[in-house]
Parts: C-alpha cells; structure tokens; sequence
C-alpha cells in the first residue's frame, strides 16, 4: 500500500502544466501529499509552481548522473512513486533521491524568490558592506535562506509527522539536511567591475547559488560514499550509527541508508525495476561504473555495429552563420542480452 512520504512532491510532476498547483481544490487532489504538505500548499500556494519545477529537476537530474549506472533513475509510467516502489526501501538510491530532492526545492523557491515570482521573498539583502577581499557587497545575491526554510518546512514535514524515533523518518530527514547543505557548501560568487574603460576600480558581488548539475555531482559522490547505519538508543534518545563500528560516524554532510541494495539487474515490476536488458554499455572498459560486465551483471552483452549521421566539416562566415556537412560513422554499439 501507497504510504505518505517525502517523495510526494513527486504528485506534481504528473500533473499535466496547464493545470494550477495552488487554491484549496487543487491541493486537496494532489495525490500523496500528506496533511500538513496540503496546508502549506494552501496557505503558501504561490511557491507550489516551484515545487512543480523542483519535481521535475529532479528526474531529470537523477537520470542525467546515473545514467551510466544499473539503476538510472527510470521511471514508472504510474503511480505516485515515479522511481517505482524501491524509494520505499532505505538504500542508498532513496537516500540519494531525498537529498536531491530536498535540494531541488530550495533550489526552486529560492530561483523563484531572485527573479521577483514569489510575493513573500526577494533577494538576499542582509549581504552588505565590504568583504575581507575588498570588493563591496552589493547586487541580488540568492535568497537561499528563505529556499531552505521552505524545504525545510515542505520535504520534512511527514517525516516529523511519524516522529523522529523510527529509523526510516531519521534517515529521510538526515539525507535532507545533506541535500541542502550541498548547496550552502558550494554557493559562488559572482561580480561586476565599475570604473572608467572596465577598468575595476570598484567591484561589487553577490553571492548564487551553484548550478543544479554540480550539486548533483556532489550528492552523486556522497551516494558512492554513503554510510550503511542502523537505528541506535543513546540513553533517552535513538539515532543512526555505523553499522559496522570500525567506520567513523557520518557528517551532516554525508548520506546514509540503512538497507542493502537490489541489484536492479532484473525486471521487476511490482518495485518499479526496468533490469538491464537491451540497456547500453562500455564494451571497452571493464572496470568503470558503465562497463558492460557491471551494467549487464556479467558478461552477457552482445556487441553490433550501427550507422551514426554526424555534422562534419563545418565551416565559419564572417556574418555568424555555420555551414555543414552530414557524415556517416560506423561505431560499435554494446548492449545488455538475457
């Protein structure tokens, strides 16, 4: 049976664009959302656009870093749960999948506050004053603070529904945070000079959220890195500690999970698991996570050549127009057999 979770901000990417995600009505059909998800959404319902936004970032993001590994984030043509049933497992995917997803929605509301779509935000005017390298504060910096308040209060919310005393809950909430600080971890800043002839007398910078692809990136090493735990009592309190005691405790940083994974090399469609076959791989490389023997869980792959059509030979014109020509390359193409 379907249970509320995080996740179901996922309700919103199924949801055709021309259809409103704000207004009682609405939120009251969004499938998945639990209580007090359903109350954000009608007290804050100008963010749940966002929401939609972080939803579908999400997918596409989770699909662009795996999409070299076994499991490459596909998914299920129904249901709430777009990545199938096994997001209701603890691994490591889900634990992955929480902390983009926490990540996407700070993200989202935040992009949606510096760009003048949100009523109740704006840019982030406490950055001011000059900073230790001598440039002046100035300009829209991100109004990050506002995004992870929202993620805070939207993602964790069923979570801290159940009570922060089972293990799934603590996890969930933990991966959250990691999502979130891989943005506050990595945020840039950008700058404009000022003087006569650009010649940078005076520059004044603000502060921006990375691209959504490098935090992928990041939560993608802390997946290949992640901690297996186990739910722990520490006098009147539980929490998660290494399952094996020789490992060091994770950093709020880090992402944890507390079951094994499938090994997603069959089909099984009650979890939502596409398998490998006829999946492509690197016939060419044995050892690395798109290698043939690890996508395909063996040596069962077959190898065909095919023909690829090309843009070749371009050539450029004074008035920024390219010209070129078509070509045809034979490649060899290694897939995954039964």
């Amino acid at each position: 049976p379907f249970t509320v979770s995080s996740l179901s901000l996922f309700s919103l990417a199924r949801m055709p664009r021309s259809r409103p995600v704000s207004g009682a009505a609405p939120c009251g059909r969004l499938r998945g959302l639990s209580v007090g998800q359903v109350g954000v959404c009608r007290a804050r319902g100008e963010v749940m656009e966002s929401v939609r936004k972080a939803a579908e970032m999400v997918i596409e993001e989770c699909q662009h870093q795996f999409r070299n590994r076994r499991w490459n984030c596909s998914t299920t043509p129904r249901g709430v749960n777009v990545f199938g049933r096994v997001m209701n497992q603890g691994t490591r995917e889900a634990a992955f999948v929480h902390a983009l997803s926490s990540a996407a929605v700070a993200v989202a509301v935040t992009r949606g506050c510096s760009r003048g779509e949100l009523e109740r935000c704006g840019c982030d005017r406490k950055v001011r004053g000059v900073s230790p390298e001598g440039f002046q504060w100035s300009g829209c910096s991100d109004n990050l603070s506002y995004g992870v308040a929202f993620s805070q209060t939207f993602v964790d919310e069923t979570e801290r529904a159940k009570g922060m005393s089972a293990g799934r809950p603590l996890m969930n909430v933990h991966n959250h945070e990691a999502g979130r600080k891989a943005i506050l971890h990595n945020m840039q800043v950008e700058c404009k000079c000022h003087g006569v002839s650009g010649s940078c007398e005076l520059r004044t910078c603000w502060k921006v959220m990375p691209p959504f692809r490098r935090v992928g990136a990041v939560l993608k090493e802390r997946f290949d890195g992640a901690t297996e735990v186990r739910l722990s009592r520490i006098g009147s309190r539980t929490a998660l500690l290494p399952r094996d005691p020789q490992v060091k405790p994770p950093a709020a940083r880090d992402l944890v999970y507390l079951a094994v994974s499938p090994d997603f090399c069959r089909l099984d469609p009650d979890n939502g698991i596409p398998g490998t076959v006829g999946r492509r791989c690197n016939g060419t490389s044995r050892l690395a996570p798109d290698g043939c023997e690890l996508v395909c869980c063996g040596p069962g792959y077959r190898a065909g050549r095919a023909e690829m059509v090309q843009r070749c030979s371009c050539k450029f014109s004074w008035c920024c127009s390219v010209r070129c020509q078509q070509c045809k390359n034979t490649v060899m193409i290694h897939t995954c057999r039964e």
